[in-house]
């Protein structure tokens, strides 16, 4: 136990027979239960966890016959903490890549401060701009700002970084079926609690590299996922939380900012189908599509200054 509080580390796995054995020997021993979950591996993923098994009762190894991805592994995890009453459930990738020295960080606004689900942020230090692959820091950190827009938790960053740590209020209020299983998992979490209106706080966190970790994350294929993914939940956010549960008048801005970026887009077209076509702009085409477009350009900033707004306690 942590300050009175049982802990439960969910510990997703798929073909980490060279990095498991380490994650759990690194496990420290306030950690009440190491739940494994084999995302039905290919390797000897699962004997090694079966040997640990002998030597630490703390293990608990769950198994998935097919393959449901990193979020289908963190969901079946979830659910056995509500199920078992955790009060806190951990979230620790079994590459290896989250130092659980940095665990206490995760757990302290969790019980000392009341925060309903605190997450690692790598980008804090100067150290992840050294250490992180170049491509993945600025994936990471386009998807961060997107993330902002999309969940409403404008003050949190490094949205991909899974080491992760949630209450029991959150474990029982969270419809866990409806979390999306594949890379995208943790963007798609923040805006399910928002919706709820928990507290969600970033935590420093130490970047861990170079280990023997391997990443099966393509970025040309996930671009496309990923934005489908945010737009669709940034919509359904929108419709929860502003037109159901409180209505707000800020979708109003959002739905007139769409309005015109798509009257923008389209007098730009004619705009410079005219300037080809005969050689010079007409003053009130020029003038029209910067009206849109300025119009455009206020209506979504309100929109989301009225977001920051109404999500401001939410830290």
């Amino acid at each position: 136990m942590y300050k009175e509080k049982n802990v439960a580390v969910i510990v997703p796995c798929y073909n980490e027979k060279t990095q498991i054995l380490r994650v759990i020997e690194t496990m420290p021993n306030y950690v009440d239960f190491i739940v494994t979950i084999n995302d039905h591996s290919t390797d000897k993923t699962v004997e090694v966890i079966e040997s640990c098994i002998k030597t630490d009762e703390r293990i608990i190894l769950l198994k998935h016959d097919v393959n449901k991805g990193v979020g289908g592994s963190i969901e079946t995890g979830y659910v056995w903490a509500r199920n078992k009453g955790m009060d806190v459930a951990v979230v620790m990738a079994g590459d290896g890549q989250m130092d659980p020295d940095d665990l206490t960080k995760l757990l302290d606004p969790i019980i000392d401060e009341d925060v309903d689900y605190a997450k690692g942020n790598r980008l804090f230090t100067g150290e992840a701009f050294k250490k992180i692959p170049k491509i993945r820091y600025f994936g990471n950190s386009v998807l961060s700002l997107l993330t902002k827009i999309a969940s409403g938790y404008w003050h949190i960053a490094d949205s991909q970084c899974g080491y992760t740590a949630i209450n029991k209020k959150a474990l029982q209020l969270v419809d866990w079926s409806r979390m999306y299983r594949r890379y995208g998992q943790p963007n798609q979490l923040l805006v399910m609690l928002n919706i709820l209106s928990l507290r969600v706080r970033d935590v420093p966190v130490r970047p861990v590299y170079g280990i023997g970790e391997k990443s099966g994350i393509k970025l040309r294929k996930i671009i496309f996922t990923m934005s489908y993914l945010l737009l669709k939940n940034f919509l359904w956010r929108l419709k929860e939380k502003y037109i159901i549960r409180n209505f707000h008048p800020l979708v109003f801005f959002y739905f007139l900012g769409f309005l015109f970026s798509m009257s923008t887009f389209i007098l730009f077209v004619r705009l410079f189908y005219r300037w080809w076509l005969i050689g010079s702009i007409p003053p009130i085409n020029a003038l029209s599509a910067m009206f849109t477009f300025m119009s455009a350009s206020l209506f979504i900033l309100f929109a989301m200054w009225f977001d920051m707004e109404e999500n401001k306690d939410l830290r």
